[in-house]
């Protein structure tokens, strides 16, 4: 028996412990259905991703409801935060480091080569703007 592939199928964390998998990831719009199919769960829900990059992010996006921890599996991640509170930081992330973006706070990243990582983020009410 082999396992499923958590960069074509993501996994949501739920209300009562549960883990279900995703449909396959299919782009920005898969984002749309996954908020419409787990409404119920509110802030609680978690989605847990897995994405390969080659380049720079083209925007920030800022997850209001929880924390998003961001950890890289491949590669070097540079993440771009800017704080609720005003501040900013810049975290270089390596194999096996993580960051996490506490609610409210902006971040993007840049990538230098290619990189990878898996995230684990409170998508409630998710905004994105251009970078």
């Amino acid at each position: 028996m082999s396992g499923t592939s958590i960069e074509r199928f993501p996994i949501h964390l739920g209300l009562g412990a549960a883990a279900v998998r995703e449909p396959e990831f299919t782009g920005m719009e898969w984002y749309g259905d996954y908020v419409a199919r787990h409404a119920a769960d509110g802030k609680e829900g978690r989605l847990v991703s897995f994405h390969r990059f080659t380049e720079p992010w083209d925007s920030w996006e800022m997850h209001p409801a929880g924390d998003e921890v961001v950890l890289c599996l491949e590669g070097t991640l540079t993440l771009h935060q800017e704080h609720a509170d005003g501040s900013a930081a810049t975290v270089t992330l390596g194999v096996g480091e993580y960051a996490i973006n506490p609610p409210g706070t902006w971040h993007t990243a840049d990538v230098e080569g290619e990189a990878a990582a898996l995230f684990i983020t409170a998508g409630e009410g998710t905004e994105h703007r251009p970078r």
